[in-house]
């Protein structure tokens, strides 16, 4: 049975929408249109996210970009068969704003709403792609503040093989930006910047490395780059691409080297990267290189769609729907779940 579902994202300082077509069994879902509108200028002059102004951002963005993607696919808002939208984990007040929004079109439409978890949305965003993969396989999922491998043999079907006990790669990446003054968002400014450096000006800690399990630890590395930009005091200027190269390839390095231990161990020959992380040009390199060396597929969702958006929500929508993971309701009364572990959807 074909269904029309609209994705909206607001978990945390993207708003997103998105509509996906499904036809059922096993084919994959399709994409029709996305809009996404980023709130980075807007948190740019703080320093980071600032929720309240987020939440309302959403409730100004959501209807307008709602709009202009049934323009951009055709569709008629009364053609939609389901409403997804982003239950959690993320910023409460931002995700009341899609949860709303999303509940109340369905019961203006007398349409049925499915809560979806981000980090499913993630991980299944590399079946937007041109290169879908298939299941089973080792999912690397490196979003904002989560840093997890899974083994993934379905939809639904997760089994959490190691996770961040403290600051996540995201999180290493944008505060190791802040001490070196990069501004917000600090992830993409340091990689800018990492690409005139050396990855071996100083040797940074590889936490966790050799730690024998697949468990991750960055707020050491954090620790690491502090004293080392203290050490350079008045040079730090002219040293911050060295530092900000050698940050980077401490952060990818452990990534790269955790996920063929994950590989090993489960025996897969498949490995997915989804998250904001996964744009990552040097995570994309070192990853694809070690993979080729161990002939491992690897697969990513396209560019535009590693960071947060409303096509991986309402693509994860569609495919719990196909799989029979769970049936959207017309119970339009809802909650979020700001924390939410992804394990806890595994059958």
């Amino acid at each position: 049975m074909s269904l029309l579902i609209l994705g909206i994202e607001s978990s945390c300082d993207e708003t997103g929408v998105a509509l996906v077509r499904s036809t059922g069994g096993v084919a994959v879902p399709t994409l029709l249109a996305h809009a996404l509108h980023s709130q980075i200028e807007m948190h740019q002059a703080y320093g980071g996210v600032v929720p309240e102004l987020a939440s309302r951002d959403h409730i100004r963005r959501v209807l307008p970009l709602t709009e202009a993607v049934l323009a951009e696919s055709g569709q008629r808002l009364a053609d939609v068969d389901v409403v997804a939208y982003t239950r959690g984990p993320g910023l409460a007040g931002a995700l009341l704003v899609g949860a709303g929004v999303a509940c109340a079109l369905g019961a203006a439409l007398g349409k049925p709403v499915l809560g979806v978890h981000h980090l499913e949305g993630h991980l299944l965003s590399p079946f937007l792609s041109a290169d879908p993969p298939e299941f089973p396989f080792v999912a690397l999922l490196v979003s904002g503040g989560h840093t997890q491998l899974m083994r993934v043999d379905g939809v639904g079907r997760y089994e959490l093989l190691g996770e961040t006990i403290d600051d996540a790669a995201g999180e290493a990446f944008d505060k190791s930006a802040k001490l070196m003054g990069l501004g917000y968002p600090g992830g993409p400014a340091l990689s800018r910047l990492a690409e005139q450096g050396s990855a071996t000006a100083f040797k940074l800690p590889r936490p966790l490395l050799h730690s024998g399990n697949l468990d991750f630890s960055f707020a050491g590395l954090k620790t690491a780059v502090l004293t080392q930009a203290k050490k350079l005091g008045d040079a730090l200027e002219a040293r911050k691409a060295d530092l900000a190269a050698s940050t980077e390839a401490a952060i990818v390095d452990v990534l790269v080297k955790k996920t063929l231990t994950a590989l090993k161990q489960t025996g897969l020959q498949r490995v997915v990267v989804a998250g904001g992380v996964g744009a990552n040009r040097h995570l994309r390199a070192q990853l694809n290189a070690a993979c080729a060396q161990n002939q491992v597929r690897v697969h990513y969702p396209e560019l535009h769609l590693c960071t947060d958006n409303g096509a991986m929500i309402a693509m994860a929508a569609a495919m719990r729907l196909q799989a029979g993971q769970q049936t959207a309701n017309r119970d339009y009364a809802f909650d979020v779940k700001p924390r939410w572990p992804l394990d806890a959807l595994a059958s």
